[in-house]
């Protein structure tokens, strides 16, 4: 894997990752978190047939750190637009986890041009009563308590129990990273509203692209009910759900979202 070009566009940091010549496009869109690096696990697979394009989220990682008022999923849907351009893409392939797939799902409202296939992993259509309940829960940790507790709790939506034991040491290995570039706690906060605010469930059958809506059955944090409801209100969806893997299965279970992903992407299936 080798780095063809990094910059910024409106305080956005970008990748685009080199394939084969004359490959499609693909922009990969983190979930809350909004580091590029989540996507480490598939880069390899990626990159040996498309060119991949990567970007931390408005107010994480390397980009700007703050937000622009009024943040919304619409604006983070704007935020990939703003990507493509930099990177001269007039249209690309989208996989997004939670979050970047929800703004998958607005840019194919918005900006349906820019876009090919889709895969929305852990995302949804409208607001849900148990994710505000997590959202909640995380909310009030990092208010009470800061980054570092709410990084340590932060493994309990995401994996399941058994992996987390199992990788007790990988992950307290990581988590002072993660503490030490944790977003701004107005960022974190005006992120999560965001998503909570997020409802286009009444416009699903707008979106004409081919979907695949991705989850896991043992999903913490976003039920796969919400993927079924989902991938039924879109006109031309594939729904894949894994029985195991927590809310980021594309890193406990790589090699089997990879398989599904490039199958996928290349329209074998």
């Amino acid at each position: 894997m080798r780095r063809l070009q990094s910059g910024t566009a409106d305080g956005l940091y970008w990748e685009v990752h080199d394939g084969p010549d004359a490959a499609a496009s693909v922009i990969l869109s983190a979930g809350l978190g909004g580091s590029a690096a989540f996507w480490a696990p598939q880069m390899q697979a990626l990159t040996a047939g498309f060119r991949v394009i990567l970007y931390d989220h408005r107010g994480t990682g390397r980009s700007d750190r703050s937000l622009k008022p009024d943040h919304s999923v619409a604006a983070m849907a704007q935020d990939i637009v703003a990507v493509l351009d930099a990177t001269g893409t007039d249209r690309a392939h989208l996989v997004g986890h939670a979050a970047g797939g929800n703004a998958g799902l607005q840019l194919a409202l918005d900006h349906p041009d820019r876009l090919d296939r889709l895969v929305v992993v852990n995302g949804w259509s409208r607001p849900d009563p148990h994710v505000a309940r997590c959202f909640s829960a995380r909310t009030r940790l990092l208010e009470a308590f800061g980054p570092q507790a709410y990084v340590e709790a932060q493994s309990l939506f995401l994996y399941p129990p058994d992996w987390i034991s199992e990788n007790d040491a990988l992950l307290k290995e990581q988590e002072p990273h993660h503490v030490a570039h944790f977003p701004r706690t107005d960022v974190m906060l005006a992120r999560i509203n965001a998503l909570l605010a997020f409802d286009i469930g009444d416009r699903l059958g707008q979106i004409a692209h081919p979907v695949l809506v991705s989850a896991s059955a043992d999903d913490m944090l976003v039920p796969p009910r919400l993927a079924l409801r989902l991938a039924a209100g879109l006109p031309n969806a594939t729904l894949e759900v894994v029985p195991w893997g927590g809310h980021a299965f594309t890193a406990t279970l790589p090699d089997v979202f990879n398989t599904q992903l490039i199958a996928w992407l290349s329209g074998d299936v």
